[in-house]
């Protein structure tokens, strides 16, 4: 496979392409006015305490207050384990605390907080609060697991404090590198504590790395062929980092010196703009339509002009599979999170439609986003469930269309005529004007010179007043004034 990473670099805006043989797989774009902040620590006050929902808000600096459920605090089972205690036990209004965000602020949410603290480095994540060391799922072999289960055993002191979760990229590391995060870790939760003595809430106590440095510690993989910066100061500053904290990934980083923006030579502008589109074409003639909302996101899969060539069910089968792989991707490139609903054309064949999942689990097992699949329902649906820590795309690039205000739909001309036509007679029986005159765009205005002129003339004889028109050009199909004379 050949991936690697482009990054666009400028004043106001960072972004991040993956690419996989040529193809954008996923976008990350982080501007400098709207940093994400997952993995920021804060010394936050408590402003207020819900018993009902066993939840709490924390001020930690932000906009809106942050969201602290009980199940996320540290400690909140007796002895570790058993019984739950009730948020009002552990905390109280006013008290200050230390936490770190596990989610954006998301459209009206607020972010989403724990007390259980995590550091990530590029091999390990260190817990200050447990000595447990666990081993990432995506290491699959036991006997690997084990091993480096009991490497860091023998890296950790018996006295020190604090376990760690053993990262994918250290399945090929040496001691000395693991040793080298070990330590790294620790000296990073030293400095925090530190801050904790004198911060006054709410305060920053750590602020995790930008998206350029994030990449080099948690994107790049060993299959990163290499990582190309169009920036000459922030490629130094990427080798500087990583020739400190990971010298094994140094050699991959490239400046970029091109004429052409970087973006544009591999066609990502181009994946970008179609990855806002609500449609989505698959090269057999078959296509997508998907659906954000507040809720969830459904995706509806269509043949299209595909008409296969042998029948009919074949035809179905073939879009689907195609459609899988094409879902997955598209998941990754919009960075869709939540609930997801799949509806798959019909397959009568239980073996197609085991096909279909098995190649769309497959397509999925690339993403590096947790990601639950629950297979088909009754209704022939497929559930699965992305892990959603950041803004979508659509999101971050786009805002609801102040004409529609997000419904994808306006009322048609007739629409507002007739409801202009109640509205006069509303006015007419309330105030008693000279004359009435209607403000509203050019296509409503044709409407009552054309085919509802009659209508217009019958309401004017009815309330014994003449009714003018006025097109006014800056006015939406659902924008109308009526102004008395």
């Amino acid at each position: 496979m050949n991936e690697y990473f482009l990054l666009n670099f400028t004043p106001q805006e960072t972004r991040v392409a993956l690419m996989l043989n040529g193809v954008v797989q996923e976008i990350h774009i982080e501007r400098t006015g709207s940093r994400g902040i997952v993995g920021n620590i804060y010394q936050g006050r408590v402003a207020r305490i819900l018993p009902g929902m066993q939840s709490a808000f924390v001020d930690v600096g932000l906009e809106r207050t942050a969201f602290l459920h009980v199940a996320d605090i540290w400690g909140h089972r007796q002895n570790g384990h058993g019984e739950e205690r009730p948020i009002e036990r552990i905390l109280s209004e006013g008290q200050s605390i230390t936490v770190q965000v596990l989610k954006d602020p998301i459209g009206t949410k607020g972010a989403r907080l724990t007390t259980q603290i995590s550091l990530a480095g590029r091999m390990l994540v260190f817990l200050p609060q447990d000595r447990h060391i666990g081993i990432s799922q995506r290491i699959g072999d036991e006997g690997a697991r084990d091993a480096l289960r009991q490497r860091i055993h023998a890296l950790v002191k018996p006295d020190e404090d604090g376990g760690f979760i053993v990262r994918t990229m250290a399945e090929n590391a040496c001691d000395q590198e693991l040793a080298a995060d070990i330590a790294y870790l620790r000296r990073l939760w030293t400095e925090i504590r530190n801050r904790v003595q004198t911060a006054t809430p709410p305060f920053l106590l750590h602020e995790d790395l930008d998206l350029g440095l994030r990449v080099l510690r948690d994107l790049v993989t060993r299959d990163t062929m290499h990582v190309l910066v169009d920036s000459r100061e922030n490629f130094q500053r990427m080798t500087a980092f990583a020739r400190e904290y990971m010298p094994q990934v140094e050699s991959l980083i490239t400046h970029y010196t091109g004429d052409r923006p970087i973006f544009d030579i591999h066609a990502v502008e181009d994946e970008i703009e179609k990855a806002l589109a609500r449609r989505v074409d698959l090269k057999s003639g078959g296509y997508l339509i998907i659906d954000q909302t507040e809720a969830m996101t459904t995706i509806d899969v269509n043949t299209g002009g595909f008409v296969g060539v042998r029948n009919f069910d074949d035809t179905i089968f073939k879009t689907n599979l195609e459609a899988a792989q094409t879902i997955a991707r598209q998941l990754r490139l919009r960075n869709l999170g939540g609930i997801i609903i799949v509806d798959f054309i019909d397959m009568e064949s239980a073996e197609h439609r085991s096909a279909v999942l098995d190649e769309l689990n497959k397509a999925l097992s690339r993403d590096h986003t947790r990601i639950t699949v629950n297979g088909f329902t009754t209704l022939g649906l497929v559930e699965l469930t992305r892990k959603r820590t950041r803004e979508s795309l659509a999101h971050i690039l786009c805002e609801p269309c102040p004409t529609c205000e997000g419904r994808g739909e306006i009322k048609t001309a007739q629409t507002m005529g007739y409801q202009i036509l109640r509205e006069l007679l509303r006015e007419a029986r309330q105030f008693n004007a000279r004359e009435y005159r209607l403000l509203a765009s050019p296509a409503v205005v044709d409407l009552f010179l054309e085919e509802e002129s009659g209508a217009l003339a019958m309401l004017s004889d009815f309330i014994g007043k003449p009714i003018s028109l006025h097109a006014e050009s800056s006015y939406t199909q659902e924008q109308f004034d009526i102004v008395l004379l």
